[in-house]
């Protein structure tokens, strides 16, 4: 075995044993309940109550609750199980469980319990929030009761966890966590408390950065089709699946030969084969990421105490992952409803808030649809919309108190069943076609629609049938509609709403609560380059490449170079850049060939052998990029096509360039399998046509239209192509 596989096998063990792997621990002489349990708890109204707990094995337990009272012999592991029926708000009572010793919890009530997790956003105290410092001061509620879980992952399900429950006050809602108790679920707590007037008991298992996955029990993974390979994984790290069993015979198969191999070329004095190395396949969960792992130490343990629902706030680690993350949010929902088995428990959660993340802005449109999508399709769900809350430069938004009262809402609506109770802001209903303009109508109105700040309604964005990209749309509201138009827009037929990263939209309903984004229709499919080139009807594609699988290898997504036949006099290029507003900027440049040979006229790797820095003749340019020089049979072509690196020496003399920037007259040199330069210069206008460099760097690659506006106008060092919504290249030729 490999020393460096061995050393994490072995470090993975002893995480294992650390942290007591495996369900059920040896059982204890003393009566003992999992600590989701204790003095001070809330245990939920109008559901079986399930109290559980280890014993001597076989010992007879008597649990009494209230004026109840249940017998229950422990298994031959000490473990026992009752359940109590039903129970109306009430307390304070008693819990006493007695056997070779006696537990007894005093001051327990019958209320509402929800469980509220998830990453940072959840996790943020109290002390963290707006006029953090009142809020504590004012934190005197001792019917709310809260549980703050203690953080931990492990490699397989626990039976415990670490906290107690408390009552709240301003000492114990600011202790341990992140500045206490999770700030967005204190403040649903209390809203559920002053407008149901029972006890609440709050469970705060979170922790931050962490991914959706970690929550996730195996149930989840398994029912959800699109994660069958998060589940594959899942059940090979699990030693008690079938396929890990399988998989660790076959490796232990391998291991015995090679014993038997390394014993025979001992006794032969021979070299001794390399050791098998151990599957990592096989390793449980061992990071905080890990699939299951936080699920594992701190979900697990809290099942099946009976709850009411959940409220979950989470996304920021699994950004960019758009409807993927709807089938991962079934997952985590319907894994917890099945480990539970309380049926189809409510599950409030919210949508993440407007932030500068990194990369292309439209992803987070994406994504919320992502979360859109999981509320209405996933039964007994509801999404909490703050993009009227968030803070462009703070991934943590600071007005948890509103974040609360918006689930409150959900929950006193959906689960409470509250009547005259707006608790959703507008939600996209159906769009009609209206000549140049269109209508989209919504649910969820409440008294009417409305713009927070009176301004005209932004974020609305149309596009037209024949021509351009999307455009900031003119949006009236006419009832429950929204009627939408933009100049120059004549056959609109797809629009979206709040589709950026920084999106604060201003549509609500009269109650204040904000509508989400979406978007409708049909988003034509047009060909630039048959639309605004003439030219490349003449021309056979011989090369399309979708430059965001760009990387050390290309992989084109057409390549016709195999059944093109006969000579060519022209080569053509098309470059088509989509920027984040929507636009497409393109470039088309042809000219008379400089190879007979078609597989040297694409992207220049070290596979394809091309190497050209040299002048062409006979440019015809089209494009829209503004300042591009265009036209037909332009003189001062040259090319840099070549997988080196490069210096900013002119060696090469081109007319107009320097020798002390990356423009159009570089020299190759160094490493042949290096940077990397696909570039079509004009160097009689002084410009950059197109570039495509350091392609094997994928999207921190370099690519531009037209010179670079600051620094290297060849786009050297842009590093830049992760930037654009989509990009991609066109290579044609026109035969003799």
């Amino acid at each position: 075995m490999r020393r460096t596989t061995l050393f994490r096998a072995v470090c993975s063990l002893a995480v294992f044993l650390a942290v007591g792997g495996g369900f059920a621990r040896n059982a204890r002489a003393e009566v003992r309940l999992p600590r989701v349990f204790g003095s001070h708890m809330v245990m939920q109204q109008e559901t079986p109550l399930v109290v559980w707990g280890w014993a001597q094995p076989n010992e007879t337990v008597t649990v009494e609750l209230a004026s109840q009272r249940q017998q229950v012999q422990a298994n031959d592991r000490g473990e026992w199980k009752v359940v109590f029926p039903k129970m109306e708000a009430g307390g304070p009572y008693i819990l006493t469980v007695t056997g070779s010793s006696t537990v007894q919890f005093d001051d327990v009530m019958v209320g509402e319990v929800w469980l509220c997790s998830g990453q940072s956003n959840m996790e943020m105290g109290i002390g963290m929030v707006n006029d953090g410092a009142a809020e504590i001061a004012a934190a005197n509620y001792p019917e709310i009761r809260l549980l703050k879980v203690a953080k931990k992952w492990t490699p397989l399900p626990q039976d415990d966890i670490e906290g107690t429950w408390k009552l709240c006050s301003p000492q114990t809602v600011a202790e341990g966590g992140w500045s206490g108790f999770s700030a967005a679920g204190y403040f649903f707590g209390r809203e559920l408390h002053r407008k149901l007037g029972v006890a609440v008991g709050l469970i705060d298992s979170t922790w931050g950065g962490t991914r959706i996955e970690s929550w996730t029990p195996p149930e989840g993974f398994a029912a959800v089709p699109a994660l069958k390979n998060l589940y594959g994984q899942v059940e090979l790290g699990d030693p008690r699946s079938t396929a890990h069993q399988q998989r660790l015979e076959q490796a232990i198969k391998s291991t015995e030969d090679w014993v038997a191999a390394a014993r025979k070329a001992l006794n032969e004095r021979n070299l001794v084969p390399p050791m098998p190395a151990y599957p990592s396949e096989l390793l449980p969960p061992h990071d905080v990421q890990d699939s299951t792992a936080l699920y594992n130490g701190s979900i697990h343990p809290l099942a099946p105490f009976a709850l009411r629902g959940a409220i979950w706030y989470q996304g920021e680690s699994n950004y960019g992952e758009g409807m993927l993350y709807a089938d991962k949010m079934r997952a985590l929902i319907g894994g917890w409803r099945q480990v539970w088995g309380e049926g189809d428990f409510p599950f409030y959660f919210v949508q993440i808030a407007p932030y500068g993340y990194v990369g292309n802005p439209e992803t987070m449109g994406e994504f919320w649809e992502g979360q859109t999508a999981a509320a209405h399709t996933i039964p007994n769900c509801g999404m909490a919309v703050i993009n009227d809350i968030g803070d462009l430069k703070d991934i943590h938004p600071k007005n948890k108190q509103e974040v609360g009262r918006r689930l409150a809402l959900l929950a006193l609506a959906g689960t409470y069943g509250q009547k005259n109770l707006v608790s959703s802001g507008p939600t996209y209903k159906s769009m009609t076609v209206e000549g140049d303009k269109l209508r989209l109508a919504f649910d969820n109105v409440g008294g009417g629609l409305a713009s927070r700040d009176g301004k005209p309604l932004d974020w609305f964005e149309v596009i037209d049938a024949d021509e351009g990209g999307f455009v900031k749309a003119d949006a009236v509201i006419d009832g429950a509609s929204v009627v939408l138009s933009a100049p120059g827009v004549k056959h609109p037929v797809a629009m979206r709403f709040s589709w950026s990263k920084v999106a604060e939209p201003n549509l609500m309903n009269i109650e204040g609560l904000p509508a989400d984004s979406f978007r409708a229709g049909t988003v034509p499919k047009r060909d630039l380059l048959i639309l605004k080139v003439p030219e490349a009807a003449k021309y056979e594609l011989v090369y399309d490449l979708d430059l965001g699988k760009m990387g050390p290898a290309i992989s084109y997504d057409t390549d016709n170079h195999g059944s093109i036949h006969g000579a060519f006099d022209r080569i053509a290029y098309f470059l088509e850049l989509g920027e984040s507003d929507g636009k497409t900027n393109y470039l088309y440049v042809s000219m008379d060939a400089f190879t007979d040979d078609l597989t040297k006229i694409g992207v220049p790797t070290v596979a394809s052998g091309a190497h050209f820095q040299q002048n062409v003749a006979e440019l015809n340019v089209e494009s829209n990029v503004k300042g591009i020089k265009t036209g037909q049979g332009l003189s001062g072509g040259n090319i840099e096509f070549w997988p080196n690196n490069y210096g900013q020496a002119n060696s090469a003399n081109v007319p107009n360039a320097s020798s002390q920037t990356y423009d159009f007259g570089d020299e190759p040199g160094g490493d042949l399998d290096g940077y990397g330069s696909m570039q079509v210069h004009n160097h009689d206008a002084k410009q950059t046509l197109f570039a495509v460099n350091h392609w094997r760097e994928g999207n921190g690659g370099d690519l531009g239209i037209g010179n670079r506006p600051a620094e290297n106008p060849d786009w050297t060092f842009a590093a830049n192509a992760g930037s654009y919504q989509f990009k991609r290249l066109r290579v044609l030729v026109h035969l003799k």
